[in-house]
């Protein structure tokens, strides 16, 4: 950024809110928009990268993913992946994009005051989104720049899936994105034609990249925020040097902005003492998280069936929980590609099983993220605290028994020759330990920097001036459903936050 005037607002993270966030500044040609995005930012993505059929984040060492150590449960570790290149995790993600629904933002409201309620965030998601379903409606915009795509039935499998769902007696539910009641639908995605979207390539790469007052610059990490008296006057990235700006905004993920803050010395006074970190302002980041646990649940295909043309996602089935809310706090999710498949980066696996994602996607705290080192290069702990109540055993055993309920269902066995392994379905002690055995989690982490006890319904930090968060971690809590479509609507109310001042 040598040469250039002082960015009026300096954006960290180019992600899912980071991209979204900058361009909708940047719209405005009086303010100077300067971004930092640690990983890469191409000028173009290679295919495999957009293929909508793989999931990068789920392939070990892939370059375009960070990994952090984490616990899922005490004894039971796991590397949690986010992406690092432009666009974030929505360029390595499944290209999942379900909104939240209205029981979210009555929550999220309660915190963060009337400006997040459903009715004032609908214009927002109308407003990211290119509906190529249903267009413009009272519900969903035709302009925005993210393009959403339901994935049709086509496949076989999804169609068993469908049947199954039917069979069973759980209501159709054919636009995800609607406040209907939850059932058995087809999945909107950001993919177009076999074609992944992220926020990179829909907000930045378009015509934004030739805006004078933006700039977006990759290889840029940053170690931390620099404050004084109070404000917050630029970032430290890797090399030592201190950029500043008139106000800075996080947008790293809910797992790398709550670790930058404790590195600036914003976050819990005991521990960032314990790591060696001058204190600058003693605020609870970190001290819990919310994700969803998951389950994959394999089943054997009768016969052979073509690989997916153009996405790995099938259909989605989201169910209430015994003492769920309404709107639905269990999903199971078709992947038409094998695991092996997506984990090994190819989209065919002639004669592999085929698998379901079993998830509980309730609105839990728990656990947490702590700083142990003022070195930058030092991982946090990671604790995501699955399993420790009765009731996330409780819930977590309904969604596998739904999913072996559709697996042995007369319509499904249209396709399916049977689970590859026996579940224990009928006796709890047995499948609380058969699911210990295989928990995984679908990296939707939120609330590590929450509304309410760190920053205000605008993301700003408090007693931090020229300070905000624009990410996931700023939820109270994690959406009934999966939050990227969350993270970008995250970019556009905060584009308006700053704005508004």
């Amino acid at each position: 950024m040598s040469g250039r005037r002082r960015p009026d607002v300096l954006v960290v993270g180019a992600g899912g809110s980071g991209a979204v966030l900058a361009a909708r500044l940047s719209e405005d040609p009086a303010c100077e928009v300067a971004v930092l995005e640690a990983g890469p930012v191409p000028s173009a993505f290679p295919g495999e990268l957009l293929d909508a059929r793989l999931v990068p984040g789920a392939q070990p060492g892939h370059p375009a993913v960070r990994t952090f150590p984490a616990r899922l449960t005490p004894d039971m570790p796991y590397m949690a992946a986010r992406g690092r290149v432009l666009g974030g995790s929505t360029t390595v993600n499944g290209g999942y994009f379900v909104r939240a629904r209205r029981a979210d933002f009555e929550r999220w409201a309660a915190a963060g005051g009337a400006a997040w309620s459903y009715e004032r965030m609908l214009p927002f998601m109308r407003a990211l989104e290119n509906d190529l379903d249903h267009g413009a409606t009272a519900v969903h915009g035709d302009r925005g720049p993210m393009p959403v795509r339901r994935v049709g039935p086509g496949h076989p499998a999804a169609a068993a899936f469908g049947a199954a769902a039917r069979e069973l007696g759980h209501p159709d539910d054919p636009d995800k994105n609607a406040e209907g009641p939850p059932g058995f639908g087809p999945v909107p995605s950001n993919t177009v034609d076999g074609r992944r979207v992220n926020t990179g390539l829909a907000y930045l790469l378009g015509a934004a990249s030739a805006r004078p007052n933006l700039t977006v610059e990759g290889g840029r990490r940053v170690r931390s925020v620099t404050v004084r008296g109070g404000r917050a006057t630029g970032v430290v990235i890797e090399d030592g040097t201190v950029l500043e700006a008139g106000e800075i905004v996080l947008c790293g993920g809910a797992l790398a902005t709550p670790h930058l803050l404790h590195l600036s010395g914003i976050g819990p006074a005991a521990d960032l003492e314990r790591a060696g970190i001058a204190v600058v302002r003693d605020l609870p980041v970190g001290a819990a998280l919310s994700d969803h646990p998951q389950i994959v649940v394999e089943w054997t295909p009768r016969r052979p069936m073509d690989e997916p043309s153009g996405s790995w996602l099938g259909g989605v089935l989201h169910l209430r929980s015994s003492d769920g809310p309404a709107a639905g706090d269990l999903e199971i999710l078709q992947s038409l590609v094998p695991m092996a498949g997506l984990v090994g980066g190819k989209a065919a696996g002639p004669g592999m099983p085929l698998a379901f994602l079993a998830s509980v996607q309730a609105p839990v705290r728990s656990g947490g993220l702590r700083t142990v080192s003022a070195d930058p290069d030092v991982p946090p702990k990671i604790d995501y605290g699955y399993l420790r109540t009765g009731a996330d055993r409780r819930r977590m055993r309904e969604a596998v028994r739904a999913t072996v309920a559709l697996i042995g269902a007369a319509a499904f066995a249209e396709v399916c020759a049977g689970p590859v392994e026996p579940v224990p379905v009928d006796d709890d002690r047995v499948l609380d330990a058969w699911i210990r055995a295989r928990l995984g989690t679908s990296q939707h982490t939120c609330g590590t920097v929450p509304m309410g006890p760190v920053v205000d319904a605008l993301g700003r930090v408090h007693g931090v001036r020229g300070l905000r968060v624009a990410d996931t971690s700023i939820l109270p809590d994690a959406p009934l459903r999966g939050p990227a479509a969350t993270a970008v609507l995250i970019g556009e109310f905060a584009a308006a936050a700053v704005h508004r001042g």
